[in-house]
């Protein structure tokens, strides 16, 4: 028996062939194409030669744009926050208290595909959960609602939004200090994909809905946590660079947290949206001269060749050598912010393992530099100090995930061992 696992992106459709023992029999890949990525998803069938079974995820239509409504920017609003990253999301919008006009006009003009309703902890304070769900029912944003908030106000805050696409969730935040992420990532998969990735314009049937499973950064991060268990020394620390964003995933088994307002789970992703190499390249040299990782002779040459990428999104350089850099520079600022989002929590270790991912890295011939750069960058050399760096080239941490997503624990692990 054999699975092909796809990634079907926004510019490219990715597939492994995986034996049932989880063994690497072939990759392809075909460039998506929109407004009917099932013919890219056949492309790419008909090169590794079909299989038995198809298991997909995807980030196609700019993946899952997700807004956060909570009470205090501190407690519940930065809890539905971080679950919203860990659910594969890429948050546009984060608002916190009493919506009144000026906050809902900013969150429509967010665009978001879905908002993550949240307030109050279980037994606490229900009027402004109740009040936000009053202002969104009357408004009629044109999305989809996950409502995780405060338990005893949910029967009112169905009721308020009655007629709208609502999800209900446990609280992502029952008490004080304790994060609850599971049951609301499940909720917002299941919004995923149920109604937003149908919405998308992407296929004109309704089969490519079916054929989803995941956002592909939700795939991603489970297969980042089956490597996880397979590492005994630190954490594993993930820097996928793509055109657009820069995604960043940790996993640890256990973590000696300090005392915080929001507790933090094991596994957890960030994404960078300024941060990428062409759509995003100009934001890398913005970034790298804000925090001093380039000198202004540095910069000068780099925001050309950013501004070239951005205005060509599909230009390929002869010379590797920029891409390379902005990539070393991207994934420096991406893990750097990422470290102050979980307080550089990554174990007593560090990190045991680094994996690069990327087509900018996969289709490198020699890394050195962006591992120098990497390695001696004053932040990250402390986290990065003992650990071994690989490439994701096979391009298999997503079908890890989908294959440990259906229970195939063992076949994903054995597809592990390709990274390179």
């Amino acid at each position: 028996m054999t699975v092909l696992c796809l990634d079907v992106g926004s510019t490219w459709t990715k597939g492994a062939l995986v034996s049932a023992t989880g063994d690497l029999l072939g990759t392809a890949q075909r460039p998506t194409s929109p407004p009917e990525v099932l013919d890219g998803v056949a492309a790419v069938s008909a090169e590794l030669g079909g299989a038995d079974e198809v298991l997909a995820c995807s980030s196609a239509g700019g993946g899952l744009r997700l807004a956060v409504v909570g009470q205090e920017r501190l407690v519940s609003a930065e809890a539905g926050y971080r679950v919203a990253l860990s659910a594969g999301a890429r948050v546009v919008h984060v608002s916190a208290g009493l919506l009144d006009g000026a906050g809902l006009r900013a969150l429509r003009a967010a665009k978001p595909d879905l908002v993550l309703l949240v307030g109050g902890t279980d037994g606490g304070d229900t009027s402004v959960l109740l009040h936000n769900a009053d202002r969104i029912g009357r408004n009629r944003l044109a999305c989809p609602i996950v409502l995780a908030g405060n338990v005893e106000a949910r029967s009112r805050a169905l009721d308020l939004l009655a007629g709208r696409t609502v999800v209900a969730a446990d609280n992502v935040l029952p008490d004080v200090g304790e994060l609850a992420p599971g049951p609301a990532r499940s909720a917002i998969r299941e919004v995923f994909l149920r109604h937003v990735i149908g919405g998308k314009g992407l296929s004109r049937g309704p089969r490519f809905r079916r054929l989803v499973r995941a956002v592909t950064p939700d795939a991603v991060l489970k297969g980042v946590s089956r490597l996880a268990t397979q590492d005994s020394e630190g954490a594993v620390l993930v820097v996928d660079v793509g055109g657009a964003t820069t995604d960043v995933y940790s996993a640890v088994s256990t973590v000696d947290t300090k005392e915080r307002t929001v507790a933090l789970p094991p596994d957890r992703r960030t994404v960078e949206g300024d941060l990428g190499m062409r759509w995003s390249a100009p934001g890398v040299v913005t970034e790298a001269v804000t925090e001093k990782l380039i000198d202004k002779a540095e910069a000068a040459v780099l925001a050309t060749e950013a501004d070239r990428r951005a205005a060509d999104v599909r230009y390929l350089a002869e010379d590797p050598a920029v891409d390379l850099r902005l990539a070393a520079l991207a994934a420096v600022l991406a893990v750097r912010r990422h470290l102050r989002l979980v307080d550089g929590q990554l174990g007593p270790q560090g990190a045991g393992r680094l994996v690069l991912s990327g087509g900018v890295f996969r289709h490198a011939p020699d890394l050195s530099e962006v591992d120098r750069t990497l390695r001696e960058d004053p932040v990250l050399r402390p986290i990065l100090k003992s650990a071994a760096i690989s490439v994701d080239r096979s391009y298999v941490l997503a079908p890890a995930g989908l294959l440990a997503d259906t229970g195939r624990t063992e076949a994903a692990d054995r597809l592990l061992t390709n990274l390179g």
